[in-house]
């Protein structure tokens, strides 16, 4: 019974440990991939490539396309920066001291040079203008001692054998052409007392007969209504 019972009882092998050397050694080699040769392309693929550089070989290779041009900004500058701009480009260049003796020699040349250009502008003017004939005319003479003559409106006769009277000018003013109007007051002596407060009286100029008379009364034309 004894040998039965041990040579039923099964013996333990012992396990190698996979990491121990006679591991490595007892385990068996991987089995090597068999080399699988690339099949070469078919002749339908390879055509169409060789056609493609033929007709690359004929025709001339293209031309880079140019990148769109772009325009440049353009710079707004304000009224102020263009005018400040404008006279600094007109500016002469910039000098050393100059002497008083020397600045008044420059303004003395400049104005000569602006005096012979406005000659040579008049003689061309003078030269484009028509020849018109020219009519001497005979001078006014003046009578040496001719009385002045006034024709004005009575504004007082209180006073006696003196009146008053308003002389009324217009003149066209010479450069707004204007119409301007004027009065001024003299004292006349009217020895009868003939003229009256509104009447229309032609007086004329004599000695002085008083302190404020220089005038004497010639005529009355027109009776104040």
């Amino acid at each position: 019974m004894a040998d039965m019972a041990d040579e039923e009882t099964p013996i333990e092998e012992p396990v190698a440990d996979a990491d121990t050397p006679e591991a490595v050694e007892q385990a068996p080699e991987p089995a090597a991939e068999p080399d699988v040769e690339q099949a070469p392309e078919s002749t339908a693929d390879a055509e169409p490539e060789t056609s493609a550089a033929g007709e690359d070989d004929d025709q001339p290779p293209a031309a880079p396309v140019a990148p769109a041009h772009r325009p440049e900004p353009v710079e707004v500058l304000a009224p102020k920066e263009r005018r400040r701009r404008k006279r600094a480009a007109k500016a002469p260049a910039a000098r050393g001291a100059v002497s008083p003796t020397e600045r008044q020699a420059e303004r003395i040349a400049e104005r000569a040079k602006k005096a012979h250009a406005r000659r040579g502008e008049r003689a061309k003017d003078r030269a484009a203008k028509p020849a018109r004939e020219v009519v001497p005319t005979a001078a006014a003479e003046r009578v040496v001692g001719a009385s002045k003559a006034r024709q004005g409106i009575v504004v007082s006769d209180k006073a006696a054998k003196t009146i008053t009277v308003r002389i009324d000018t217009s003149r066209r003013h010479r450069r707004y052409k204007k119409i301007v109007r004027s009065s001024k007051t003299l004292h006349a002596h009217d020895e009868h007392n003939e003229a009256h407060e509104g009447d229309l009286v032609r007086v004329v100029e004599t000695r002085p007969l008083s302190a404020t008379k220089r005038w004497r009364l010639i005529e009355v034309v027109e009776r104040a209504r």
